[in-house]
């Protein structure tokens, strides 16, 4: 990956706190929690799931840069999504972590040095992931996740 490349997704990391407050900005407590689309999850789970998959993988990055080849758990977000503050509607607290995370988060990636970001750990679903593939998978994540809630929010029309 260039150092432009990274450049790119760091960014994508940088304003998805941002552009989710953009698109959730005025949503009424029946429109985060209701399932518009069947076998998805509401807004308000999307948002909590993106708080705890995205704490997961800070982690999980922490670890790769502190460890030598550590292993990275796994967790199940679908149950994960089905605890009682994961269907909530105040998401207030999930966005809250989503912005200070994302901004320590983007400042770990622009401190790191070159062969930082070729450490590696073992995730036991997804095998060898460097940290390289962290931040391509997570700001791939964050696009992901955008579109699913657009998608759900148009299903509600």
């Amino acid at each position: 990956m260039t150092t432009s490349n990274r450049n790119t997704l760091i960014e994508k990391i940088r304003n998805f706190p941002s552009q989710l407050d953009t698109l959730l900005k005025g949503l009424s407590d029946e429109q985060l929690t209701t399932p518009y689309l069947s076998g998805e999850w509401t807004v308000a789970q999307n948002v909590h799931h993106l708080a705890d998959s995205h704490m997961n993988s800070y982690i999980r990055m922490k670890l790769i840069l502190t460890e030598n080849h550590p292993t990275l758990k796994p967790y199940n977000q679908d149950a994960w999504a089905l605890t009682p503050e994961a269907q909530s509607d105040r998401i207030e607290t999930s966005l809250m972590i989503l912005h200070g995370l994302h901004k320590r988060w983007v400042e770990l990636f622009e401190s790191l040095a070159e062969e930082d970001w070729s450490r590696s750990g073992f995730h036991a679903e997804n095998g060898e992931m460097s940290i390289a593939d962290i931040l391509r998978i997570y700001a791939d994540h964050c696009d992901a996740h955008l579109d699913q809630i657009r998608r759900t929010l148009a299903a509600a029309n």
